[in-house]
Formats: structure tokens, C-alpha cells, sequence
């Protein structure tokens, strides 16, 4: 007689996951004026190579990967990936007030338009390696998001952007400290 094999189960549970971020709360979503330069900056934000969908998809892809065998790393890392979907959303209200088309189409400066792709992300195996990428994804976005601030002259846009920064700068404290309490 054959022997039943029993079904593989996930049994890390992610009910409750709540989105990691800083305690403090986002400026109103408002802009000066229409501004379609600014627009375009903030597409590439939203979905370039840099960017927060870039961010939220290689999140979700290592949360997938590490669920069955480190459980409280991944549901972090949900954490953060659902703080990352917040930043999205606000990026794409910012760019409709602005006058922009939200898309997967990032805007850059010299004209052209890159739509998104999975290609951007960076996908190691090793949960070290993982949550090292996501260390120097969020410390990229940091820059950029820095870089837009000195370039878009708009007080309410940028206030909304510096905020997003501090949640990524926690993101990185976090990150640093899960690296430590994991073996490979």
C-alpha cells in the first residue's frame, strides 16, 4: 500500500500586518499648481528603475520566499512592502494634482519613457543577500527622492516627499537590524 503524503503547509499567519513606518502623520496631499515637469519627476519615483513599485515587487518576492522558513523576517518585510504601497498611492495622487498620467511609464528629463519592469529588481537567494538589496534599494530612493526635492520648487510636494524619506530611513534601521538576528 502506498503512503500518504502530507501537504505542504505555510503555517506563518500574516493576519494583522500593519504597515512599518515612522509615527508621525503624511502632509495633505496638494500642490502649488499643475506642473508636468514635476509630474514626470515624480513618475519616475512611482515606477523607474528606483522607484516604490520597484520596491513594493521585490519586497513581496523575498516575503514570498523567506515565509515557510523565517516567518517574523517576512511578515516585516510585509510590513514594509505595505508602507511602500502607501507611498505609491500618495506618489500617483501627487502626479494626477500635478496633471500627469499615472501609468507604468516613467517620464525621465531627456524625453524618453520607460515602462516599468521586472528587470529593475534584484532577486539574490540568500536572506542576508535579500535584505541587503532592500538596504541599498531604500538608501537609491533616499537620493532620489533628495535629488527631486532640490528640483521641484513646489513647498507641498515636497513636504509629502521628505516625509516618505523618514519612513524609508526607518525602513533601513530595521533592515540593518533584521540582518543581524538571521544565520545566512
Amino acid at each position: 500500500m502506498e503512503e500518504k503524503k502530507s501537504p505542504l503547509v505555510n503555517s506563518c499567519s500574516f493576519a494583522g500586518i500593519k504597515p512599518i513606518m515612522v509615527d508621525l502623520p503624511y502632509p495633505p496631499l496638494e500642490v502649488q499648481e499643475r506642473n508636468q515637469n514635476y509630474a514626470n519627476l515624480l513618475s519616475v519615483d512611482y515606477c523607474g528603475s528606483v522607484s516604490e513599485l520597484s520596491a513594493i515587487t521585490q519586497y513581496i518576492n523575498n516575503e514570498n520566499r523567506l515565509s515557510c522558513e523565517k516567518c517574523p523576517v517576512a511578515k516585516t518585510i510585509l510590513g514594509i512592502a505595505i508602507a511602500e504601497m502607501m507611498h505609491l498611492q500618495k506618489l500617483g495622487e501627487l502626479i494626477h494634482l500635478l496633471g500627469g498620467n499615472v501609468d507604468f511609464v516613467a517620464k525621465l528629463r531627456n524625453g524618453k519613457q520607460l515602462m516599468w519592469t521586472p528587470e529593475y529588481l534584484t532577486i539574490p537567494q540568500q536572506a542576508k543577500k535579500m535584505l541587503m538589496a532592500d538596504i541599498e534599494a531604500e538608501r537609491a530612493a533616499i537620493k532620489q527622492y533628495k535629488m527631486h526635492i532640490t528640483m521641484i520648487k513646489d513647498n507641498c510636494v515636497n513636504r509629502v516627499l521628505m516625509r516618505i524619506i523618514k519612513d524609508e530611513e526607518y525602513h533601513i534601521m530595521i533592515l540593518q537590524t533584521l540582518m543581524n538576528e538571521i544565520d545566512n
